[in-house]
């Protein structure tokens, strides 16, 4: 049996074990914890309680649950967005209160006189580009509705989120979609 060196930040890399059968049920519960951690960095309380809420939603919703779906409305304004397309205020609100979690603020760049609201993709292209500059990502997922779903990870979390979300059948990506 090969040894595995135990890396406290990688929390992904050894969560499917090769040699071990599991079934659908075991396999959803293991991506979506995963899934789960990763859009919750640091903060394993907030993934535990997201996860509880993620388990009574499938079993409520029974065999033609949507998981991708269920996580995005546990994690909706705690661990993620989702808000209308053209919602420019939504999203900066849900925006500055997951960076808040990070002690980190986006200058959104509005001259307080101005009537108009930024368009969405300008506002999704400000949050990218200042949270990347400070080592997060700013993830975009398909909803296939008009809205616009997502969530911040670590900047060094992005190939296990990108592995996660496939997993989860997630059209995610970092930045704007």
């Amino acid at each position: 049996m090969a040894s595995h060196e135990y890396d406290p930040d990688d929390n992904f890399g050894h969560a499917f074990p090769r040699h071990v059968e599991t079934d659908d049920d075991d396999a959803l519960d293991v991506v979506a914890w995963q899934f789960l951690l990763l859009v919750n960095p640091d903060d394993e309380d907030a993934a535990l309680q997201q996860f509880a809420a993620f388990r009574a939603a499938l079993e409520e919703a029974g065999g033609d649950a949507d998981p991708a779906a269920l996580l995005r409305d546990v994690i909706d304004w705690k661990a993620g967005f989702h808000v209308g397309e053209d919602d420019a205020a939504g999203l900066m609100d849900a925006l500055d209160e997951l960076a808040s979690r990070w002690r980190q603020r986006i200058d959104w760049g509005l001259d307080e006189d101005a009537e108009a609201s930024p368009d969405t993709d300008a506002v999704l292209q400000a949050a990218f580009v200042q949270l990347r500059e400070r080592h997060y990502s700013l993830w975009t997922v398909e909803t296939g509705e008009a809205t616009l779903a997502g969530w911040i990870t670590h900047e060094r979390d992005e190939e296990a989120m990108q592995l996660v979300a496939g997993a989860l059948g997630m059209s995610a990506r970092p930045g704007i979609g």
